[in-house]
């Protein structure tokens, strides 16, 4: 339908609009939809204010606004053209704009999930409910990891971080520091500092394993 509604536009009779496009877009996307956003998701106090700021970021619908601004060219309003180009211009400047930074602006606000950090777990099958903030992580031991001891305290994980559960031959077991672990066993962690937990898996060298925030 925006394809459809583009052929309604010279891309010639752009260029004289593009400066107060720019202008008016900027302020939209800057200015206007964050407070629309942040005031309209008032009532929601447990959303945070990176997921607001997202909302904010997801930007036009390309149709719907082109569609309103075929009504003063219907009505033959004075000027009626130009409001359409500068309409089309900002909802495509919108569109390039927050719709290709959709995914980079996500992961910056910390939202969306990098390519490495794979949510789906694959021997541990684990939810906590939203209130619970946590970090879990399963990764799979090899000689490598245990060369700094084969028991679990023989780990250098860091503060806030609890080894749970072990997924040895299909069975599950849950840990004490003492417990052997040997290669090929499925470690399931849950820890609150995922920074000093990455850090510590990247002096390990550990680089098998699967994220899931909650």
């Amino acid at each position: 339908m925006f394809l459809t509604l583009g052929l309604l536009v010279n891309p010639k009779d752009l260029l004289p609009v593009a400066v107060i496009g720019l202008i008016i877009g900027a302020f939209m996307i800057l200015g206007a939809r964050p407070l629309s956003v942040f005031i309209t998701l008032l009532p929601f106090p447990k959303m945070k204010s990176r997921e607001k700021l997202f909302v904010s970021w997801v930007g036009l619908r390309g149709a719907v606004p082109i569609v309103f601004a075929i009504l003063p060219l219907v009505a033959g309003l004075e000027h009626a053209h130009l409001m359409f180009n500068i309409v089309f211009f900002i909802t495509l400047l919108s569109l390039l704009v927050q719709g290709a930074g959709l995914t980079t602006v996500g992961r910056w606000l910390g939202i969306a999930k990098n390519s490495e950090e794979r949510s789906e777990f694959q021997d541990f099958d684990v939810e906590f409910s939203e209130d619970v903030k946590s970090t879990m992580t399963e990764i799979a031991l090899n000689e490598e990891i245990l060369k700094h001891g084969s028991r679990l305290m023989n780990l250098p994980l860091p503060e806030h971080t609890l080894a749970v559960m072990i997924k040895r031959n299909g069975n599950y077991m849950i840990p004490k520091g003492n417990t052997e672990l040997l290669p090929g066993d499925k470690l399931l962690i849950i820890t609150k500092n995922e920074d000093a937990l990455l850090e510590t898996y990247k002096k390990l060298n550990i680089s098998d394993y699967r994220l899931k925030r909650t």
